[in-house]
């Protein structure tokens, strides 16, 4: 029995021992397999489910961050809406963090309803589809509302023999729109579309895409390629170099969000979901 008012030394020691174990395995417990990488997904992935049953898909597959499309959260969504999404996003540890992909035209008004709803939810960009006079409404929402703009760029369009190329195509392309333009608007690369373009003899390198963008790097939509199939595969699986692409973001000090997005097996995407996502475990590990 202790007669002390207070822990002996050897008890102090012991105790602040078992307390320093403790808290190091709750950190383990929450450690992401990504390290420091947001790593999410695009909610394009989960189409063929309702809201709660795509944020089952994120909980199963542990991702935390979800970039949300317009099935999941209506555009015309209500505040009280709006509030019931944001309550079933914690109920299922998710933050939602970019929305879209949207389209953006001169329209000012039409252009504010997409950042106030952008607002509402609480992100950090919308990935855009925006016209080439859209620009100059953009440059003022963007700095009232503090949120960017992440220009997706899309590869060919169509089906051969009638396959064109899409304005967004490249980061080339979108530096020329933008560079003179508020800082916070940039890009939202998809690496899938990127590698697609080699469908019309243009071979473009994503890792190179997202260093020619620097700073205007705000999120990435994370795809594949299967070049002798002609169609999108398994993150891992086909031409898409991981780790390099996390090197490139690494070199452009990229802070923002990843977004796994799977359109093949709307069904059940999630298990090869998960096969992409060790992918990017191993990536991460190679890169840091």
């Amino acid at each position: 029995m202790n007669t002390h008012a207070f822990p002996t030394r050897r008890e102090f020691l012991a105790t602040t021992a078992a307390a320093a174990v403790a808290i190091g395995a709750a950190r383990a417990a929450d450690a992401s397999p990504y390290g420091n990488w947001n790593i999410g997904a695009q909610s394009y992935s989960f189409r063929d489910f309702d809201l709660e049953q795509a944020l089952k898909n994120y909980q199963t597959l542990g991702l935390k961050f979800a970039e949300f499309f317009s099935k999941h959260v209506p555009p015309n969504s209500s505040p009280e809406q709006i509030k019931a999404i944001l309550n079933t996003c914690k109920q299922y540890g998710v933050t939602p963090i970019a929305y879209g992909v949207q389209d953006f035209t001169k329209n000012h008004d039409a252009n504010r309803k997409n950042f106030e709803l952008a607002k509402a939810l609480g992100i950090k960009y919308l990935s855009a589809n925006p016209t080439e006079d859209a620009f100059d409404s953009l440059d003022k929402l963007v700095d009232e509302y503090k949120i960017a703009i992440g220009i997706h760029p899309h590869g060919p369009g169509g089906r051969p023999p009638r396959m064109t190329m899409h304005r967004w195509y490249s980061a080339e392309k979108i530096l020329e729109a933008v560079k003179n333009r508020h800082p916070l608007i940039g890009t939202c690369i998809d690496t899938g579309h990127i590698l697609r373009c080699v469908l019309l003899d243009v071979k473009l390198d994503p890792a190179d895409q997202i260093r020619k963008m620097g700073a205007r790097n705000f999120g990435l939509h994370l795809k594949d390629f299967d070049f002798d199939r002609k169609e999108e595969c398994i993150v891992g699986k086909g031409m898409l170099n991981v780790a390099e692409v996390l090197k490139a973001l690494k070199e452009v000090k990229f802070t923002g969000y990843i977004n796994l997005e799977y359109e093949l097996n709307s069904k059940n995407p999630a298990p090869d979901m998960a096969v992409g996502l060790k992918a990017v475990e191993a990536a991460v590990k190679k890169v840091g």
